[in-house]
């Protein structure tokens, strides 16, 4: 494989960084900088984040340089590095939609109307849920109306199953409490 200077500077900042060299440092991220950044605005296509993207991969990159055990293998190393967190992005961007929507059909669907058929404890069960916070609605929403598994509502949210399990413990003593005060 031919070198060129930049991959041999690259190496030499690398090394130079390892060793605790913050001016290398500097030089590294100064000469990779706009590199990265393309490569995240490629990825999640918007000028502002992938400068955040960026930004949060040199983060990483300057945390898990010492790991590094091939300075010529920096490029690669560091890209994979902005990849995941262009992908982490998307998802959490994705969430965040997924969330916006959930809550706006809850908002829509918990409005306590009483129709002719319905009993005091649905009106009741009804107007303790619009109660609840928005995440707790959403909460209910994924596993009760959307029939997910804990484990896909902790996929979805990006945390534990044992943060799910806890949440839906949670919220249905809200529920509990809140009922029993609206029908007495």
């Amino acid at each position: 494989m031919k070198r060129n200077s930049r991959q041999v500077l690259t190496e030499w900042l690398v090394i130079s960084a390892q060793g605790g060299d913050e001016d290398a440092f500097r030089e590294l991220h100064d000469l990779w900088r706009a590199d990265f950044w393309r490569w995240a605005r490629l990825r999640v296509d918007h000028d502002l984040e992938a400068s955040e993207v960026a930004q949060d991969a040199w983060v990483a990159i300057a945390r898990g340089l010492k790991s590094l055990g091939d300075p010529a293998c920096f490029s690669r190393w560091a890209l994979r590095i902005v990849e995941r967190r262009c992908a982490d992005w998307v998802k959490r961007r994705r969430v965040d939609r997924t969330r916006r929507k959930v809550m706006e059909d809850e908002a829509e669907s918990t409005e306590p109307t009483k129709s002719s058929g319905e009993s005091t404890d649905v009106v009741a069960l009804r107007e303790a849920i619009a109660s609840l916070e928005p995440g707790a609605r959403e909460l209910l929403h994924l596993f009760y109306e959307t029939g997910l598994s804990v484990a896909e509502v902790a996929e979805v949210l990006a945390v534990p199953e044992g943060t799910i399990k806890s949440r839906l413990h949670t919220t249905r003593e809200q529920l509990k409490r809140k009922s029993e005060r609206i029908t007495s």
